[in-house]
């Protein structure tokens, strides 16, 4: 199984790097994008690390799912987000895993993706959903294709149901089992 994680300036770190390291321990290939003018990303926490590809330059028909982790950079973009919003909403349409951590699930809400379901997300950022059920006291959620998760602090959490959706939970035991030593 193939996805893509979007990276953007000020990205959160944990949530997104140890998200994709923990992903491709699992054996999924996780292949970085990014909407920047640029291929050097600067996270929140001051690295610098280089998306794999820019986004325009995939076919998204050769990927099965989508991450979207969050950071300082949501509330900078959200309100003028021409890129994130219609890439989740056609991994939607078409099914596949659309899956976000911390004010990630802003992109979803405004997108429309989470009318009538439920998610979970970073304290606050929830006014983006007015039309989802959200629950503030869970680490991770799965509502159909959708896993939302709370924070940096869950990310273990939220990779273990990313797992557990696309390989199978004897996958995702094996990935915390390994982990653990």
């Amino acid at each position: 199984m193939k996805g893509l994680l979007v990276l953007s300036h000020d990205v959160e770190d944990v949530e997104a790097l140890a998200t994709r390291a923990l992903l491709r321990r699992a054996g999924l290939d996780v292949v970085t994008v990014t909407f920047e003018s640029t291929l050097d990303i600067r996270t929140s926490f001051g690295l610098t690390v280089k998306a794999d590809r820019f986004a325009f330059d995939v076919h998204l028909d050769d990927y099965d799912f989508v991450i979207i982790p969050g950071g300082r950079y949501v509330a900078q973009v959200i309100d003028k987000d021409q890129h994130i919003q219609p890439l989740v909403r056609l991994f939607h349409e078409q099914q596949k895993l659309v899956a976000a951590i911390c004010a990630g699930p802003r992109f979803l809400g405004r997108a429309g993706l989470l009318d009538g379901k439920s998610f979970t997300a970073f304290p606050g950022s929830e006014k983006d959903m007015p039309k989802g059920h959200y629950q503030p006291d869970r680490k991770t959620l799965t509502d159909g294709n959708i896993i939302t998760a709370r924070g940096a602090g869950v990310v273990y959490d939220f990779v273990y149901e990313i797992v557990q959706y696309l390989l199978g939970t004897d996958k995702a035991d094996a990935l915390l089992a390994e982990i653990r030593h």
